[in-house]
């Protein structure tokens, strides 16, 4: 690995390609990446106080209901899709008859569900390049979640590629084809969530 990709890269234009896990786990700059195609992703400031209340509610919510099926994980935590291939959705489940996926240093293979919280910096991100990304690595659902209008988009994999399998929002139910102990709605969560000032 280069000088460069071992300081963090001070100036995070330069482009550090076939990067493994390893290179990625030794890096200790203070900073957040992910690993994308073997190439470090610097990730966005810190996320806002909206987005982490969210992201708390929505593990409560699922705990309730799923916690002795399921493990439930939030950011920040590897997830190791390939040896060049690192992400830090915000929320995670694994099916605990799954829990060999589950090491000390991360989760090593493909979660049941990946969830990802959107903030201004991320859309393009998590709409475009997640999505194509999750699914080529077989996760078997994808839910991105809109916080200022509490909107779950629940993507479910088909093949290859994703579909969208349901928009959620308000009182609907929220519902999974493979996670049938949810039981929230966004109207719930977004309940706990105060309108704060910029």
């Amino acid at each position: 690995m280069s000088d460069k990709a071992k300081k963090g890269g001070a100036d995070h234009d330069w482009l550090e390609n076939n990067l493994t896990y390893e290179d990625y786990a030794s890096l200790d700059d203070g900073l957040r990446y992910e690993l994308v195609n073997g190439r470090l992703e610097l990730m966005s400031p810190g996320p806002s106080v909206t987005h982490q209340m969210l992201s708390f509610e929505m593990q409560k919510v699922i705990a309730r209901s799923c916690e002795s099926e399921y493990l439930i994980l939030y950011a920040p935590l590897d997830v190791i899709l390939a040896s060049n291939e690192v992400r830090q959705p915000d929320l995670i489940l694994v099916h605990r008859q799954r829990m060999d996926i589950v090491k000390k240093h991360g989760i090593e293979g493909a979660p049941d569900l990946v969830v990802e919280i959107l903030s201004p910096s991320t859309i393009k991100r998590d709409k475009m390049d997640k999505l194509k990304t999750y699914a080529i690595y077989q996760i078997p659902e994808y839910w991105i979640v809109e916080p200022r209008t509490g909107i779950l988009e629940a993507y479910v994999l088909q093949g290859k590629q994703y579909e969208i399998a349901n928009i959620f929002q308000e009182e609907e139910p929220v519902t999974s084809p493979h996670i049938p102990c949810l039981s929230f709605t966004m109207a719930e969560i977004m309940s706990k969530i105060p309108n704060l000032e910029d």
